[in-house]
C-alpha cells in the first residue's frame, strides 16, 4: 500500500511538469534537448524531495518566502521568453541553454520539495519516494515534450505562443 501511495504522488508531482513540458515542447526542440531536459527534471525530482525531508521546514521558516512565489517568477520569466522569441524573425530554433534548463527542472520540482517535507508520515525510506518521483518526472517531462514538438509542426508559431501563455498563466496561478 506504502509503494500505490508513493506512485499517486509521483504521478501527481509530474503532471506539472508534464503540462509546462507540453508547452515548452512547441518551441520544437530536437530529441537530444528533449533527452537532456527529461533528464535535469528527473535528477531535480530525486533530489527536491530528499532537501524537502532534510531540510525543508528548516529553510522555509529560515527564509520566510513563500515557495510559490519562486515558482510564479520561474515560469513567468519562462512563458514572456517563449512568446517573445516566436517574434522573432530568425527562423533558427532557439537552443536552450544551461540556466534555463536549471529553472525549468527546478520550478517542476519545487512541489517534491514540499512532499519531501511531509515524506516522515508516507514512508520511512526518503530514497523510494525520490526515486518513483523522478521516474514519473523525467518520463512525463519528455511525453510532454514530444506531444509539444507534434503540435508545434502542425500549428507552427501560434502553438508556441500559446505554451508560452498557458507557462504565464500557470505562473500566475501558482501565486495564488
Amino acid at each position: 500500500m506504502e509503494f500505490l501511495l508513493i506512485f499517486v504522488i509521483g504521478l501527481s508531482v509530474s503532471m506539472d511538469a508534464f503540462s509546462l513540458s507540453l508547452a515548452y515542447g512547441t518551441l520544437g526542440i530536437l530529441k537530444s534537448q528533449r533527452i537532456y531536459l527529461s533528464l535535469i527534471v528527473s535528477v531535480f525530482h530525486f533530489f527536491m524531495p530528499i532537501f524537502g525531508y532534510l531540510f525543508g521546514n528548516y529553510v522555509i521558516n529560515l527564509l520566510k518566502i513563500n515557495p510559490d512565489i519562486v515558482v510564479t517568477l520561474v515560469l513567468m520569466f519562462i512563458g514572456i521568453d517563449m512568446i517573445a522569441s516566436s517574434f522573432k524573425k530568425d527562423e533558427k530554433i532557439k537552443v536552450m541553454r544551461g540556466f534555463e534548463y536549471f529553472l525549468f527542472g527546478f520550478a517542476v520540482s519545487i512541489d517534491s520539495f514540499s512532499v519531501g517535507m511531509s515524506l516522515t508520515d508516507i514512508s520511512k525510506n526518503v530514497f523510494l519516494p525520490a526515486i518513483v518521483f523522478s521516474l514519473c518526472s523525467g518520463f512525463f517531462t519528455f511525453v510532454g515534450l514530444t506531444f509539444g514538438n507534434k503540435i508545434e509542426k502542425s500549428l507552427g508559431k501560434v502553438a508556441t505562443i500559446g505554451g508560452g501563455v498557458v507557462l504565464s498563466i500557470i505562473g500566475i496561478i501558482y501565486a495564488f
